[in-house]
C-alpha cells in the first residue's frame, strides 16, 4: 500500500491483527478457545480506533493516529498486544522445518515428524483423496454461516484420526517458540489425477492433546504456476507446490508441538476438486486420486516459519 500510494497518502497504511475469526462482533471467545480478556471488545475499542483513523486522514483532525506504531499484533499464547514498526517483523528468522517419516505419516497415530534436519533417504507418504468423502472443515477463517460451519479455533483431533490426513509434528518444545508472520509450505508431490488440490494447516498441539488450528491454505494443481494460464498435471510426475498459509502470531509454549496437517480437502471451507481435470463445475463426475508426498534429499518438502527471537 505504501509503495503504490500517491504522494503523502502512502503514510495512511497501518496493520492491526487480532486473534478473531472473520465475522463481527469481535469476541475473546474464538471458536472453542478463549483468547484472553485483552482481545475482547471491552479491552479493544475497535470502533474508536477506526473513527480516529478516518478523523485524522479524511477530516484532518489532530489525534494520536499520526504518531501511532504502524503495526499492532496480538500474540496468541502470550495473550498480549505488541506494537511493531514493520511487517514482517525485523529480525525474523525464516526457519525451515522439513517433513520426515518412515512412510506412514497418515493420521496423528502415524510416524510423521517435523524437524530442522534435512531429509536423507526417506520413503514418501501416500493417501487416497476421495471427493465423495472429503476432510471436514473444523474452524478456521470462516464467515457468514456460524450455525452450520463455525469459524475460529477448535480441537483438530478428530480430523487427525483420518488416514487421508498426513500429520507431521515436532518433538515437544524445550522452550517457548514464537511464530509471527506469513507461513509457507513447499510441497513436492505427485498425483494419479490430472488435477487435484493440496491443503495445509498449522496447528498448536498441546500436551493435553488439544490440537488448536492457527492458519491454513490450499493450492489447486492446475494453477500451481499461474492463475491466468492453468496447466494440468501428468499423472505420477513430481511437481513443486507452494501453499500460502497466510499469517499468524502465536507463542508455541514449552512442552507443545508445532504440527502440520497435509491433505487434499477442507470442505466446505474450500470446494472439492473432482480430480477429473475437466472444467470445474461442468459436471458431477468425480474420481479418487492417489496422492504422494516426497520428502527426501532430492525433494525436501518443508514448512517455512517466521521465528521471532526470544530477546524480543
Amino acid at each position: 500500500m505504501r509503495a503504490h500510494a500517491p504522494g503523502a497518502s502512502g503514510r495512511a497504511a497501518a496493520l492491526m491483527m487480532g486473534p478473531w475469526h472473520h465475522t463481527l462482533p469481535m469476541s475473546s471467545l474464538v471458536g472453542a478457545v478463549d483468547m484472553g480478556f485483552r482481545s475482547s471488545p471491552i479491552s479493544v475499542d475497535l470502533d474508536g480506533l477506526q473513527l480516529d483513523w478516518f478523523d485524522h486522514w479524511l477530516k484532518g483532525k489532530s489525534n494520536d493516529v499520526a504518531g501511532a506504531p504502524p503495526v499492532r499484533i496480538y500474540v496468541m499464547g502470550r495473550n498480549e498486544w505488541r506494537d511493531e514498526k514493520e511487517w514482517p517483523l525485523p529480525g525474523t528468522e525464516w526457519r525451515r522445518y522439513c517433513l520426515h517419516s518412515r512412510g506412514r505419516a497418515n493420521s496423528a497415530y502415524g510416524d510423521g515428524a517435523l524437524a530442522t534436519d534435512a531429509p536423507g533417504s526417506e520413503p514418501s507418504d501416500s493417501f487416497l483423496y476421495n471427493p465423495l468423502n472429503p476432510v471436514p472443515t473444523n474452524g478456521g477463517g470462516l464467515c457468514c454461516y456460524p450455525n452450520s460451519v463455525p469459524g475460529g479455533a477448535f480441537d483438530q483431533s478428530m480430523v487427525e484420526h483420518r488416514s487421508d490426513v498426513l500429520v507431521y509434528s515436532t518433538e515437544p518444545l524445550a522452550e517457548d517458540v514464537e511464530v509471527t508472520g506469513p507461513i509457507k509450505l513447499t510441497l513436492y508431490a505427485s498425483s494419479s489425477a490430472p488435477d487435484t488440490d493440496f491443503t495445509a494447516k498449522l496447528v498448536d498441539a498441546g500436551p493435553c492433546g488439544f490440537a488448536r488450528n492457527l492458519t491454513d491454505g490450499i493450492i489447486r494443481a492446475r494453477v500451481r504456476e499461474s492463475q491466468s494460464a492453468p496447466r494440468l498435471m501428468d499423472p505420477g510426475k513430481i511437481y513443486e507446490f507452494t501453499i500460502d498459509m497466510w499469517s499468524t502470531s502465536n507463542l508455541f509454549k514449552a512442552g507443545h508441538r508445532i504440527r502440520l496437517e497435509v491433505s487434499s480437502s477442507n470442505f466446505p471451507r474450500f470446494d472439492r476438486n473432482p480430480n477429473t481435470g475437466h472444467d470445474l463445475f461442468a459436471d458431477a463426475e468425480t474420481q479418487p486420486a492417489l496422492q504422494t508426498i516426497r520428502h527426501d534429499r532430492n525433494y525436501a518438502s518443508h514448512l517455512t516459519l517466521p521465528i521471532i527471537p526470544a530477546r524480543r
